[in-house]
């Protein structure tokens, strides 16, 4: 028996918590794709098995969306939905059937198609496209096996008689939604990112997740003791005795102050000192309202409205946005709900199969760009949102602004719904709020003129971060650029909040700083007005912010701004929140 020496696999917290248990290990290799030269004659035959193959793959992917709309939603079904698209997608198939009638049997016709596809958008680079990647690699492998008529290694997640930690090369949304049960403590993947399926999904079902960790594999064989850090995003394989003591007392840790915490949920965010802060919570789906109103937030500070275009054939049409945002605004009512029109383009795309033509897709043709080209999909999400505004609390929130004229016409754009609507007799708040996101450096130096056309400005610090250091968020090779805390960061933050003031309107921040407790109280000290988290940090966010002094954040904020070191404001907050804050979850 070898003995096998503690190692720790870094990789993108995912999902949050840890769990601690023995491996299944699910190669999820490809298979081996036969091939086979076929006569004239077998050719018909041979596309006949290849549509019974898709067909019965459509048949199972149509039955994990029933399943999954019926226990988690309809937003997280919908998944499924693009993965049908693109079995349905003709100019593929036809493809596929051309190199049938070149001879060739159907896995290996299939698998050279769809395999082409998967490449090109992994090649894309961008972290969202090689997500959708994963898609059609799902779907590949679903119709592969179905063609050769095997089980696929990761439905024995559905027949499990004992505690198991899955590590995978990749976990396709189906198999994710097979961990229902009680029995998968946890998972991590060797690809993946935060905006994968699989992550969204695991968030949703509060299964500790870590993805992104590249050969985590090859690295455990099944029945290893492996703990599972979705906090941190990191893996240990066969932790040492004094790493496995440390990590059993972090789990009875971090269960019972995450408890704990909720009992801050129905209080106000107020420092000790008397200074309020408003937070709310960030949500990518319509069925994330009872997490925000589980966890105490204030409203939602961003609600991700593209995801309700992605991955389905059409756009949605006005009356199912309608239904959507009403029943949110109505949920969280008198809190307020910000809707974000849609962020499309650039690296989120209508369609399986629409892949970008650009370089830069962060840098190209997105958010409110992409809007003001395609007034009429604005025009009709505005629409619904302004109805919807006349059942609660709605403001509407623009993406990606880096100029004036962007803002002028959207107004503009808006001033035209809401004089169709009145014509119409439709009902709409006349006086919603309207924001936008300030996460280009260009939007900052512009932040006076900007002010004077809208009500509030939210930071959206992931971009925000990535566009001043040049550091691309999705890109390993460059991680270690990408600094919160960076002074530059700090300076175009502070030099918003205080644009704001002056021009009399209030000032949010809804990206992951929001999420980070260390964050938060800098953020806190340099005056900002809301904070915008994933919904499960708010009770941990509302807990630092009524155990510290203002006064304390304030001058710790205005020492960050002014140095140079951000480990070092690393270790001021944390000196300063331990005076008067409980232990919380790392």
């Amino acid at each position: 028996m070898t003995i096998k020496i503690e190692k720790v696999v870094n990789g993108i917290a995912a999902s949050p918590g840890i769990a601690m248990g023995n491996a299944m290990v699910l190669s999820n290799r490809d298979m081996l794709v036969p091939l086979r030269r076929l006569e004239p004659t077998q050719l018909d035959d041979e596309i006949g098995r290849l549509m019974r193959a898709i067909d019965l793959s459509k048949g199972q992917l149509r039955e994990t969306r029933q399943m999954v709309a019926k226990d988690m939603g309809e937003s997280y079904a919908r998944i499924f939905d693009a993965h049908v698209m693109i079995l349905e997608d003709k100019r593929s198939l036809d493809q596929v059937v051309t190199r049938i009638r070149e001879g060739y049997n159907a896995e290996f016709a299939f698998n050279a198609v769809f395999s082409k596809h998967e490449k090109a958008l992994w090649e894309k680079g961008d972290v969202y496209i090689k997500d959708r990647a994963g898609d059609i690699r799902d779907v590949r492998k679903r119709v592969l096996s179905n063609l050769s008529g095997t089980r696929r290694e990761a439905e024995e997640l559905s027949n499990l008689d004992s505690d198991v930690i899955v590590i995978a090369n990749d976990l396709s949304p189906a198999d994710t939604a097979r961990m229902r049960s009680e029995r998968v403590l946890a998972f991590a993947t060797d690809v993946g990112g935060r905006t994968s399926h699989t992550a969204i999904m695991a968030r949703s079902l509060e299964i500790p997740a870590t993805v992104g960790l590249k050969n985590v594999v090859s690295q455990v064989e099944d029945g290893d003791l492996v703990i599972v850090d979705g906090n941190r995003g990191r893996v240990v394989i066969a932790p040492s005795k004094d790493t496995l003591a440390r990590y059993t007392l972090e789990v009875e840790r971090y269960a019972k102050v995450t408890k704990g915490l909720l009992r801050f949920k129905d209080l106000p965010a107020v420092t000790i000192d008397d200074r309020s802060i408003m937070l709310s919570a960030n949500i990518e789906s319509h069925e994330e309202v009872d997490s925000v109103i589980e966890h105490g937030a204030e409203g939602i500070g961003l609600y991700r409205t593209e995801f309700i275009y992605i991955g389905r054939e059409g756009l949605p049409g006005e009356d199912e946005q309608h239904r959507i945002y009403k029943a949110v605004a109505t949920r969280v009512a008198p809190h307020p709900v910000i809707i974000r029109t849609m962020d499309l383009g650039g690296d989120k795309f209508l369609s399986p199969f629409e892949s970008p033509k650009e370089m830069n897709p962060y840098l190209g043709w997105r958010g409110i760009r992409f809007g003001l080209a395609r007034k009429d999909i604005m025009k009709t999400q505005l629409r619904a949102i302004l109805r919807a505004s006349a059942s609660g609390n709605v403001k509407i929130m623009y993406p990606m602004i880096s100029g004036l004229e962007e803002v002028i016409s959207a107004n503009e754009i808006l001033k035209e719904t809401k004089e169709e609507l009145g014509r119409e007799g439709q009902a709409f708040d006349d006086a919603c709020e309207i924001g936008i996101m300030v996460e280009t450096p260009a939007a900052v130096m512009i932040a006076e003129e900007l002010a004077e056309h809208v009500d509030f400005f939210s930071i959206g610090s992931n971009d925000l971060i990535q566009y001043a250091l040049a550091a691309d968020r999705g890109n390993e090779k460059v991680a270690y650029l990408y600094e919160p805390l960076h002074p530059a960061v700090l300076r175009f933050i502070k030099r918003t909040i205080d644009v704001g003031k002056k021009s009399g309107i209030w000032v949010g921040l809804c990206g992951e700083m929001a999420s980070d407790v260390i964050c938060a109280f800098v953020l806190l000290g340099l005056g900002i007005d809301e904070l915008s988290a994933s919904p499960y940090v708010v009770p941990e966010i509302k807990e630092m912010v009524r155990s510290v002094y203002f006064k304390d954040a304030k001058a710790i904020a205005e020492e960050a701004v002014r140095g140079t070191d951000p480990e070092k404001t690393k270790k001021m907050v944390t000196r300063s929140m331990g005076k008067g804050t409980p232990d919380m979850p790392l």
